[in-house]
């Protein structure tokens, strides 16, 4: 019910201003055990250089969240939307039936950042997007819903029916997860240590849940992302 995947198996492509880690085949990553999980396509773990960035370019029909853990993000998009994402906080690109955008890090820093892509429930449509600053105590020892199709007022919508929840454990403490039937989870911590059901996950490493309970015990502080989806 648990599949580890360790941070040093992943793939891997360092551009010098872009230090990029694939959980799921990817660019030029490719191994056919690790297309996606679910409809959850892409969970790129990137390092990006200071006053560098991906220039403008296309995505069409996915649903692109941005966990920013350390630093921040400026992102651009044809649909005249700029905005800055700072660490703990979360960006949504539906990219629906197209949009170009850029995210560049404008800071003096690397901004460190989870890019999640998840398959939209229906193709086409107009593009959007969002950001959201979330109160740090909201996820202090509890998941906080950040992205949600099921209409959650919180979170930031997403078009697909999946969630994507935050959480800061402090070394102890204990979250537990329901994955229903049919559904895929999938568990990074951004930092700390985990034991999950008696395995133990690494900073960085992904986790692959299936169908059942999981008790999640933080063995040092601890901040995870989840993405529970369909």
């Amino acid at each position: 019910m648990i599949d580890v995947r360790p941070f040093n198996s992943l793939g891997a492509a360092n551009h010098d201003w872009l230090d990029a880690h694939h959980h799921f085949s990817f660019a030029n990553y490719y191994d056919p055990k690790r297309m996606s999980w679910g409809p959850i396509r892409v969970w790129n773990d990137d390092t990006i250089a200071p006053g560098t960035g991906f220039p403008p370019h296309p995505h069409s029909d996915m649903e692109i969240i941005t966990y920013v853990r350390t630093g921040a993000i400026t992102h651009r998009d044809s649909m005249g939307n700029v905005g800055r994402t700072e660490a703990g906080d979360v960006q949504v690109m539906s990219a629906a039936s197209g949009v170009r955008h850029s995210e560049w890090n404008a800071e003096d820093e690397p901004t460190t950042l989870f890019q999640i892509w998840i398959e939209p429930n229906v193709r086409g449509g107009e593009p959007g997007w969002g950001a959201k600053k979330f109160p740090k105590d909201n996820s202090a020892g509890k998941f906080a819903v950040l992205a949600s199709g099921f209409g959650e007022p919180d979170a930031l919508p997403i078009r697909t029916d999946a969630r994507v929840m935050g959480a800061t454990l402090k070394a102890g403490e204990i979250l537990t997860h329901e994955v229903g039937p049919g559904r895929h989870a999938y568990l990074v911590p951004a930092t700390g240590v985990l034991d999950i059901d008696g395995t133990p996950v690494n900073a960085r490493d992904g986790a692959a849940l299936t169908e059942g309970h999981f008790t999640i015990r933080a063995v040092e502080d601890a901040e995870i992302v989840l993405v529970d989806a369909a």
